[in-house]
């Protein structure tokens, strides 16, 4: 695989963009790049030429994070103002608005099948499962405290959870914490598993294999990308090259490379088989917040693409083959 890039849109938003995810094609209309900045909205873009089709508002704060449900219908953003905000993609109207106590809204997604949004908690030290089909709590993920906390720990040695991710079958949701360790959650008994241990600084951003269950992929301040046997508890790899933190990681649809972001201001292309970079893109001028690989689908969609977003307030957009 080969990155090629396309176009950059300098100022897409007016302050850093810190998220970026891709909604999928419905009947009626071809994917859309969702973005969401520290200038309190979220931009919807035509995905094959950054054209911007609108601009969302609702939130007092910066963005945090945004997700898209599978059948592409509705989007979250959640935003430093504690407000989770679900939208109707093609009319911009609010479907639910779900609050939380300072500091427990960050990264958020759906899972595979749309039935629940999750969202990392924060300093909380947990995720939160919200039923899609009535917008209620339906269950909170805790992470365990440690038996014997730290004496330096005056909170409990509680962990602020700053990323999530689904499996692709769903039963599986990992969690990554400002600690470094990654913790793993049994869905359907609302169960802790077991962490998963490597790193050392926060992890910010993870994602399962499309095709494997158990392997899951964590970027973390570090420096370092590890690929897991999230079951067996095992860290199959690590991949480094990056000369910062890396903020990001996504999969490449056909499983096969991984793209990350970096505060070294590049996004590195990964191939999974060598288990080392294989390209390097110096499109931004700032810090890497994130990086998605477009899903398959969509009757006009020409070819794969990558679209990275940055504090320098831009968004990139390559093809792959």
């Amino acid at each position: 695989m080969k990155l090629a890039g396309i176009k950059s849109i300098d100022n897409a938003h007016e302050d850093s963009v810190w998220a970026v995810t891709w909604v999928p094609a419905t009947a009626t209309r071809p994917p859309l790049l969702l973005t969401g900045s520290l200038d309190e909205t979220v931009r919807l873009w035509r995905s094959d030429d950054l054209v911007l089709e609108r601009t969302n508002t609702g939130h007092c704060l910066g963005v945090a994070s945004v997700a898209a449900h599978p059948l592409g219908s509705i989007a979250a953003s959640s935003s430093l103002d504690s407000f989770v905000r679900v939208f109707d993609v093609d009319s911009n109207s609010t479907v639910a608005t779900l609050e939380a106590p300072p500091s427990e809204v960050w990264q958020m997604h759906f899972d595979p099948k749309g039935a629940f949004l999750a969202v990392a908690g924060g300093g909380s030290a947990s995720v939160k499962l919200w039923d899609t089909s009535t917008w209620e709590l339906f269950a909170t993920l805790s992470i365990p405290r440690p038996e014997g906390p730290k004496p330096a720990d005056k909170s409990g040695s509680k962990k602020f959870v700053l990323s999530v991710a689904w499996s692709p079958d769903g039963k599986r949701l990992a969690c990554g914490s400002m600690d470094g360790t990654i913790s793993v959650f049994d869905v359907l008994r609302a169960k802790f598993l077991h962490h998963l241990e490597g790193h050392f600084m926060p992890v910010r951003s993870l994602v399962y294999s499309p095709f494997d269950p158990r392997l899951l992929f964590s970027a973390s301040d570090d420096g370092n990308v590890h690929m897991y046997d999230a079951e067996g508890k095992a860290l199959i790899g690590t991949m480094s090259g990056h000369g910062s933190w890396v903020l990001c990681v996504d999969v490449s649809p056909d499983g096969g490379a991984i793209a990350t972001g970096s505060s070294d201001r590049t996004v590195r292309l990964w191939d999974l088989n060598m288990r080392a970079s294989v390209q390097t893109m110096g499109n931004h001028s700032d810090q890497v917040w994130g990086v998605a690989f477009r899903p398959p689908g969509g009757t006009d969609v020409r070819s794969g693409r990558l679209a990275s977003v940055s504090d320098d307030k831009s968004i990139s957009l390559y093809d792959y083959s």
